[in-house]
């Protein structure tokens, strides 16, 4: 069984933060989205994977993933030249997958749920395709399933102004090779695009065996900047453990559940987790509080700071009004002059250098 992963697209919704970079590549709780979904997958024991990726940030996923060698997996990356379509992205794979049976990650989505299960019933009910299912508040935001009291899928819709039911498809799906002849049969969407949800209508009313099941853990689009924020949250809730490898002198204190990589030194600062804090930071006067999460060789001085993420290379000084809810990129510098707010919020792309006044 193959894997293929989608972590092309604009990220649009990430602005200004995926205009100079993949949007699979920000980091929650300092890892980037995109080796979550492969961690997951060779935990598995799928280790044939493809990565879709975009001319225009294709370079720089391939830098940081790398071969997959450190996954334990072998990575073949595939340009998709336009986002054309999640059917789309199948259809250039092609020659990747063969007639391989395969699982479908949305490389911008985090899922709990440990894949093995879904891919053992999926081989031996020898399914044409399973997909995930998750019930939502608003699924007109969504793909949208409806299925009957044996978990078979009668119909799918993309995003539907009268929802059939609350039942959202999460970005992983599994599927035989007959999802490629399905790919072959059906036409662009009203948006241009080769939907997913009508390749697998197709295999319904072809009478292919489409069958659904409800995950039970967290399922978590990073599309957003809250949502991204969210989903640093929920992981550093969950996955985090203690481990101060860096330097931290006696006037600090640190509280909770706290990792700090080596190299990093923290100077007179208050640290309540969860926090993870990167390698070759420096950290100076400093109050960071729940739910943050700070990249390798960042710069705080004078800042106060909680559930915001700050990515590697940047720098904060000097603003002692509390930072929240905020997304900063990297080598962004944000530095205060007199005559500030009581509450600061962000959403900092790469690079940028901003004067609070």
């Amino acid at each position: 069984m193959k894997a293929l992963i989608l972590s092309g697209g604009k990220g649009t919704r990430l602005r200004p933060l995926t205009y100079t970079g993949a949007k699979q590549l920000v980091p929650v709780a300092n890892k980037p989205i995109l080796w979550y979904g492969i961690e997951s997958i060779v935990a598995a024991g799928i280790t044939d994977i493809g990565i879709i990726i975009s001319p225009e940030t294709g370079e720089e996923v391939k830098t940081k993933t790398g071969s997959g060698e450190a996954f334990g997996a072998r990575i073949t990356y595939i340009c998709q030249e336009q986002p054309a379509g999640l059917a789309h992205a199948v259809k250039i794979a092609r020659s990747f997958l063969g007639d391989s049976p395969f699982v479908m990650y949305l490389g911008d989505n985090l899922i709990q749920d440990e894949l093995r299960h879904f891919i053992d019933r999926f081989k031996a009910q020898q399914m044409d395709a399973l997909i995930l299912l998750r019930a939502v508040e608003n699924p007109t935001a969504f793909g949208v399933a409806e299925i009957n009291d044996r978990g078979q899928v009668l119909r799918l819709v993309e995003k539907p102004k009268h929802p059939p039911s609350n039942l959202a498809l999460v970005g992983l799906y599994f599927f035989s090779h007959q999802i490629h002849s399905a790919i072959e049969r059906i036409q662009p969407s009203a948006r241009g695009e080769l939907e997913i949800t009508d390749a697998i209508q197709a295999l319904i009313q072809s009478g292919q065996s489409v069958e659904a099941e409800q995950i039970r853990g967290w399922w978590l689009d990073t599309g957003k900047k809250d949502d991204l924020l969210e989903a640093n949250r929920i992981v550093l809730d969950t996955c985090l453990t203690i481990s101060i490898q860096g330097e931290v002198d006696a006037r600090s204190q640190v509280i909770g559940r706290v990792e700090i990589g080596s190299g990093s030194q923290v100077r007179n600062c208050t640290i309540r987790g969860p926090v993870v804090i990167g390698k070759n930071c420096h950290l100076e006067n400093c109050f960071i509080g729940p739910y943050s999460s700070i990249a390798d060789e960042v710069t705080l001085i004078d800042t106060d700071l909680e559930h915001s993420v700050i990515l590697q290379g940047a720098k904060i000084e000097g603003i002692h009004q509390r930072i929240v809810d905020s997304v900063v990129g990297q080598r962004a510098h944000l530095k205060a002059a007199p005559q500030r707010p009581k509450a600061l919020r962000f959403m900092i792309g790469d690079d940028c250098q901003i004067e609070v006044v």
